[in-house]
Order: structure tokens, then sequence, then C-alpha cells
């Protein structure tokens, strides 16, 4: 995807609303509540959306970088080691016991391995992380296509929504509400470069960064990419999931479709 195309307004448009802002999570929710941001934000979303979708199509793709672009230093940002007794127990083990759930609306449940993940179709690409901080890092990803995995355990037509469910405790720093979750429509699922990423940098995925798995979601901004995956639900509505607005930062004032 070239720089040059019409989604690059999307970007310039969130430099320059939100470039001068902290890098905390303290400053992430004030931006969340600020009616001037997400009037901007509100703005952005619905040309960005008809402009992915119909002009550049379900399947184009983000743009892919080689590895001498890599960042020598790819920040982690939110929660960097979620305080959760479950969480932690599987760190210590390597995530040895981890089981991933696919579940709600699908055919046949799956319960998978870490291993199971890595047998999975796979992909490899090189791409960059757009913060709505407004700081940028490019890194290596490798992980399970999402798409197969949900053709494996049969969408039901009713489906519309993918929701992800996050050991991430950092609803305990804000305003101790709702849990960490986030959703995406069935044609962002399906896109190819849409992965549960398990390596990062030929690695396994850091705990900062997630581990063991997180959502790339190379065509959106980086809030859309959740980290620290435990659960994964097909849903028809999330009206009823935190305060019915597709996320935890969307529930905070966010948009749901942060297209870039």
């Amino acid at each position: 995807m070239s720089e040059r195309t019409p989604i690059s307004t999307r970007r310039g448009l969130l430099g320059a609303a939100l470039g001068a802002t902290g890098a905390g999570l303290a400053g992430c929710d004030r931006l969340a509540t600020s009616p001037a941001v997400n009037e901007r934000l509100s703005a952005a979303e619905g040309l960005t959306f008809h402009v992915q979708r119909l002009l550049l199509g379900r399947q184009a793709l983000a743009r892919e970088y080689p590895a001498s672009a890599i960042s020598a230093d790819f920040r982690a940002n939110g929660t960097v080691n979620p305080d959760n007794e479950d969480y932690q127990r599987h760190v210590t083990t390597g995530f040895k016991d981890w089981r991933l759930e696919i579940g709600g609306l699908v055919e046949r449940p799956l319960l998978l391995s870490l291993d199971d993940l890595r047998q999975a179709p796979a992909r490899t690409q090189i791409t960059r992380h757009d913060c709505v901080e407004g700081w940028s890092c490019i890194g290596k990803w490798r992980g399970a296509r999402l798409g197969p995995l949900l053709d494996r355990a049969g969408v039901k037509p009713q489906a519309r929504y993918v929701a992800f469910f996050c050991a991430d405790t950092l609803e305990l720093t804000l305003d101790g509400t709702g849990d960490y979750y986030e959703t995406i429509d069935l044609a962002d699922a399906h896109h190819p470069q849409t992965l549960l990423a398990y390596e990062m940098n030929d690695a396994p995925l850091p705990v900062a960064h997630g581990a063991p798995v997180r959502l790339r979601l190379e065509r959106q901004l980086g809030y859309k990419m959740a980290k620290y995956v435990m659960r994964i639900e097909l849903i028809d509505s999330f009206a009823n999931f935190g305060r019915g607005k597709g996320g935890y930062w969307e529930d905070r004032g966010y948009q749901w479709y942060a297209g870039i």
C-alpha cells in the first residue's frame, strides 16, 4: 500500500490531533474523553472505512518493509505484564498449559495450544505499527492467519464480528470498569495479513508485546491490535459487551474502525 493513497489522510489527521500528547496511559484516557479529538476522529472514520472497503478492496495489503527497516527499539505501551494470577502462572510455565478457545457462533468450537497455532496456516510480515499517541515502529511478525482458523471452526451465518478477550488488566489502572476486549468484523478477520502473532522479530513474542499471542490487524491503528489474547468468540453484535462500543478503548471514546 502506497503512503500516497487517500487513506494516508487518516494518519496525518491523527498525527496532528494526537502527536503532541504524552505517552502514558492517563494521556490516552484524556484523549478518549476529549470532544474535539473524538469529533475529528469521527469525521475521519467514515471516510477511511469507505475508502478502504470500496476503493482499495477488502484484500488490499498494508505496506510491507525489508528487514533493514525493522526498528531497533519497538516500543511497548499499554499493559506490559498483566497482573493476573492465571496469566502469571502461564508465564512461569512458558505457556505450556495455555489454550486458546474459539467459540460463540461457530459449528466446531476449538481449543488450541500454542503448538497447535504454530502448526496452523501461517504468515510472516514486516509492517509498521502506528499508535494513536503519534509514534510508529516497524517490526517483523509471524503468526497463525485468523481466517483459516475461523474456517476450521465453521462460522455460523448469523455471526458478524470476532471478539477478542484478553488477560490485560489495563482497566484496573483507569476507571475500574469492564474487561479488556476488542472486536473486528469478518472481512478484517479474513484479511490475509490478520494474524494471531506468536513471534516478533524471529523470537517468541515477548510478554511486553502480548505473549503468547496478539492480534495483528495491519490496516488499522495500534489500539485495535489486542495483546494477551485468551479467548475468541464469534458474535452477532457487541452491544452487550462492555459499554457496547466494540472495544475497551472504543467504550472510552475511540473509534471502532481505526483504519489508516
